[in-house]
């Protein structure tokens, strides 16, 4: 059996949703009027602001799993 997880796609993954925060921080016009979360430092990103960035980062990240096994990188 093929080993599913491992340190590689761990870092894949985490680094799509630093990335997608980080775009989200920037790209959100309209933001939730409830308090933003202080434990990232991310003045003005609140929880649903969160949520959906990290969504997008999940996404971004299984594709380039996907893609990154289809060229057997992975």
């Amino acid at each position: 059996m093929e080993n599913i997880w491992s340190v590689k796609i761990a870092l894949i993954m985490i680094i799509c949703n630093l990335l997608s925060i980080g775009i989200g921080r920037y790209a959100i016009n309209v933001r939730d009027l409830r308090p933003s979360i202080p434990l990232i430092g991310l003045k003005g990103l609140g929880l649903p602001e969160l949520l959906a960035t990290t969504s997008l980062g999940h996404m971004i990240g299984a594709g380039t799993i996907l893609g990154l096994r289809s060229i057997h990188y992975l």
